[in-house]
């Protein structure tokens, strides 16, 4: 299959992008980012596109594909609500949107997080939205719409995450997180298997459009 990756150059997308590159079912894929990977491999393309509110000017290069990975994400601390749904929220649909008409049998995949709110109507702020962005995935009519709610993941391959607080845990408190994983294994995933998770869940399905760290232990096998 063909598949399009968002946020590539964040950790949870470089994992997704790594392990698609590595994957026998996987023959191309496009990164959509407004920075470079900086790898380079013969399945690789990139689309350097600054304007993630709208890609009706590239549309022409979105077609012809069977999955989309939506990798990109941030942090919503210290954010208001309107900048944290700009990007979490319009940027997510935009491209989706642009994407359904040109590609009717994709498979499309979203990261959003444990915790997150499907009421829509909960206190936490990103929980909120991110919730919506969920439903509103869901309701657009993709063959297939998995939402990935990871939990505490573990960067594999050298990945690193680029935000600071995340990263800060990973350098000093690694073995915490490795002693929480020891204690409860279904709670704790690594990028790894997100990647094979979501190739597998766009090539075989999934019982559940909600994908907890369980399921995606269960789909990396």
């Amino acid at each position: 299959m063909n598949v399009i990756i968002t946020g590539a150059t964040g950790m949870v997308g470089k994992g997704v992008l790594l392990e698609c590159l590595d994957h026998e079912s996987v023959e191309k894929v496009l990164v959509i980012g407004r920075n470079p990977v900086h790898i380079s491999h013969p399945k690789l393309e990139e689309l350097i596109h600054n304007d993630f509110s709208d890609f009706s000017t590239v549309k022409e290069q979105l077609a012809g594909y069977d999955a989309c990975f939506q990798c990109m994400g941030i942090s919503s601390v210290g954010m208001k609500e309107n900048d944290f749904k700009r990007v979490t929220y319009d940027y997510t649909l935009a491209l989706a949107r642009e994407l359904l008409p040109l590609n009717p049998k994709m498979t499309i995949t979203y990261v959003s997080g444990e915790g997150t709110d499907s009421s829509e109507k909960g206190r936490v702020m990103w929980a909120r939205v991110k919730g919506k962005t969920e439903n509103d995935l869901i309701k657009l009519g993709f063959k297939q719409a998995f939402m990935f709610r990871p939990g505490l993941i573990i960067p594999l391959r050298g990945i690193k995450s680029r935000t600071k607080a995340y990263q800060f845990v990973y350098d000093y408190f690694m073995w915490l997180v490795r002693l929480f994983k020891a204690v409860a294994p279904n709670a704790v995933v690594n990028t790894t298997q997100l990647g094979k998770a979501m190739i597998n869940a766009a090539l075989y399905g999934y019982n559940s459009a909600i994908i907890k760290p369980k399921d995606i232990i269960q789909l990396a096998e």
